[in-house]
């Protein structure tokens, strides 16, 4: 008799386990020292998180997964990333994606900042520190939630 209840504990602990898929983040950053940091300290805090060193393999990243919250540079070569936004926002499945552009550039013109606002992308500077990093993913994740 013992045993069925065992057994039913353990598939409810497997169902449980298999049920709790983190959430999933993509650093889009140019500097590898920051996109590996970031992406780090993300991962020790228990979030699944994928990086990229260029725009375009940001892009692609993203049309070949599901993603809850994007945090990328803004100055990046060849595609920057007003232009990732503008790429990842043209598909639909992409639109209510939280995204935040982080960027040392404090010099950034308010053409720049209105783009990335109409794409409902978040500006945040540099230096991000650690509980700036947990607290703006965590803030983009609940946007999420609310929105689904």
């Amino acid at each position: 008799m013992a045993t069925p209840m065992v057994r039913r504990e353990n598939i409810r602990r497997q169902v449980t386990q298999r049920a709790h898929v983190p959430p999933h983040v993509l650093i889009v950053d140019d500097d590898e020292g920051v996109a590996l940091t970031f992406a780090r300290i993300l991962q020790l805090q228990g979030y699944d998180v994928d990086t990229a060193l260029t725009a375009d393999a940001g892009l692609r990243i993203a049309e070949g997964s599901h993603l809850d919250a994007i945090i990328l540079d803004l100055r990046m070569p060849l595609l920057d990333g007003l232009g990732f936004h503008r790429h990842l926002r043209s598909r639909e499945e992409n639109l209510a994606v939280p995204a935040v552009v982080v960027t040392g550039d404090y010099f950034l013109d308010d053409t720049t900042v209105s783009q990335l606002s109409a794409l409902g992308v978040d500006v945040r500077f540099k230096p991000l520190w650690l509980e700036d990093l947990l607290s703006l993913t965590r803030q983009m994740l609940e946007t999420n939630q609310c929105e689904s």
